[in-house]
C-alpha cells in the first residue's frame, strides 16, 4: 500500500494527523479543504545521485527527536529489506533520490522484472509542508478546534514513512505490502502541537497454505505481544476492515496487522513497537517466498493470481487513502503508483469453480479467518 509527493495520513480522533504511500494522507481533509491548498504546501524535488545522510532540516531535528529516530529506523529497514530482497531474486534495485530545499526529501527503490518478483518498491519520504486551518480540524477530528482563534495562519507539519509493495512472478508466492509512518504537528500560534504513528504488514496470497499463514500471522502475534497483549487482536481486526473491498464484499487479501493514530502511550515506547514491527518484515515474508518460488504452476493458476491481482489494483485506486490522496494533489505519480502490479486482468463475472482451491481462498476473503 508512500510518503514521497503524496501527503498521506492526516487523520485522528481527538489528538492531530497527516499523509504519502509511506506518509498516510488526510482522510478527511480531502472533503476539507482544495487539493491545491495542500499542493502548494509540499516543495518541488530536485534529484541528487546519492541520497543525504539524513532527509531532515540540519541544525532543528536532531538525532535526540522521535523525528531523527523514526527517519534512521525507516532508512535502516530500507537498507536491510531491499538486501534480503536482492539476495532471495539476484536482481539489483534501481534508486531515485530527491531533497527539497527546505528539507525532506525521499528514497524510491524499484526492482523491475525480477527472477522471482514481478515488481518489488520500498519507499522512503521526509515532508515537511503545511495545512489550512480546516484541514487541521479534520485531521484531529474535532470540528470545534481553533474557532474563535483568529487568523492562525497554515499550521506546519512534520511526516515521514515508509512503504513498500512486493509482486512475485509465482503464484504460489503470496503478494506483500507494509507501510510504517510518523506525524507531527508543530506547536503553532497557541494550537498545541499532535503526534501519532501508524502502519502494518498485511499479506495477499493467490492460494492459501495454512502453514504460511499461521508463520506470517504468528510472527506478527509474537511482536504485537513484546509491546501490549491487545494490539494483534486489535490490528488484526483493523486491517481485515480496512482493506475491504467494499464494492465486491470480500477483503483484498488474508490481513496482517494495521494501527492508525497511535499515541495512546508515549512516543519513545510506540517507536519501539513500530520499529519491531518493521524489522520482522523480512523473517515474516521472506521464508514464504524462498518457500514457494520455485512451486510449479499451471496457466489456470497464472491467471487466477492475475484475477486477483486485478481486486489489488480496484483497492488502491478506489479505496486506499494514500493513492486517492496522491492522485487529487498532483503527488509524484511513480511513487503513487508504485504499488501496482507490472500486470493484472479483469473476466465478466468470472466464478471460481466449487471445490476448487480459487473457491477456498474466496471463502476466507469474504470471512476473515483467525490464523493462530
Amino acid at each position: 500500500m508512500a510518503l514521497h509527493a503524496q501527503t498521506r495520513s492526516l487523520h485522528q480522533r481527538g489528538s492531530g494527523r497527516a499523509f504519502s504511500q509511506s506518509c498516510r494522507p488526510p482522510r478527511v481533509a480531502l472533503t476539507k479543504c482544495r487539493a491545491s491548498t495542500m499542493q502548494r504546501a509540499i516543495q518541488e524535488e530536485n534529484y541528487v545521485n546519492q541520497p543525504p545522510v539524513t532527509l531532515l532540516r540540519a541544525g532543528i531535528d536532531t538525532e535526540d527527536t522521535i523525528r531523527a529516530k523514526f527517519e534512521k529506523v525507516i532508512r535502516d529497514a530500507q537498507d536491510s529489506i531491499c538486501k534480503a530482497i536482492e539476495e532471495v531474486d539476484g536482481k539489483k534495485f534501481h534508486q531515485d533520490a530527491w531533497i527539497r530545499a527546505d528539507g525532506g526529501g525521499g528514497i524510491s527503490r524499484v526492482l523491475a522484472d525480477g527472477n522471482v518478483w514481478e515488481k518489488a518498491g520500498v519507499n522512503v519520504s521526509v515532508v515537511y509542508g503545511s495545512m489550512p486551518p480546516e484541514a487541521y480540524r479534520a485531521a484531529t477530528g474535532n470540528p470545534e478546534l481553533l474557532k474563535n482563534k483568529g487568523d492562525v495562519g497554515r499550521v506546519p507539519f512534520f511526516a515521514a514513512g515508509i512503504s513498500s509493495v512486493m509482486h512475485p512472478r509465482n503464484p504460489h508466492c503470496p503478494t506483500m505490502h507494509f507501510n510504517y509512518r510518523y506525524f507531527e504537528t508543530e506547536e503553532w500560534n497557541g494550537i498545541p502541537g499532535q503526534w501519532w504513528f501508524g502502519g502494518g504488514t498485511d499479506i495477499t496470497p493467490s492460494y492459501i497454505d495454512e502453514e504460511d499463514m499461521k508463520h506470517f500471522h504468528g510472527t506478527y502475534k509474537a511482536v504485537c505481544d513484546r509491546h501490549d497483549p491487545a494490539y494483534y487482536e486489535k490490528f488484526k481486526k483493523w486491517c481485515d476492515e480496512y482493506f475491504l473491498i467494499k464494492h465486491r464484499g470480500e477483503t483484498r487479501g488474508l490481513g496482517g496487522i494495521f494501527f492508525d493514530d497511535l499515541n495512546d502511550k508515549d512516543p519513545e515506547t510506540i517507536l519501539k513497537f513500530s520499529t519491531d514491527a518493521v524489522n520482522h518484515v523480512v523473517a515474516a515474508y521472506c521464508p514464504i517466498v524462498v518457500k514457494h518460488k520455485d512451486d510449479p504452476f499451471t496457466e489456470q493458476e497464472k491467471q487466477w493470481q492475475q484475477l486477483r491481482r486485478g481486486r489489488y489494483v480496484e483497492f488502491n485506486l478506489v479505496y486506499d487513502r494514500g493513492t486517492t490522496f496522491g492522485l487529487k494533489t498532483g503527488g509524484r505519480i511513480e511513487s503513487i503508483l508504485m504499488s501496482m502490479p507490472q500486470t493484472a486482468s479483469w473476466l465478466y463475472d468470472h466464478k471460481p469453480a466449487p471445490g476448487s482451491r480459487e473457491a477456498e481462498i474466496m471463502d476466507a476473503f469474504r470471512n476473515p479467518r483467525t490464523w493462530v
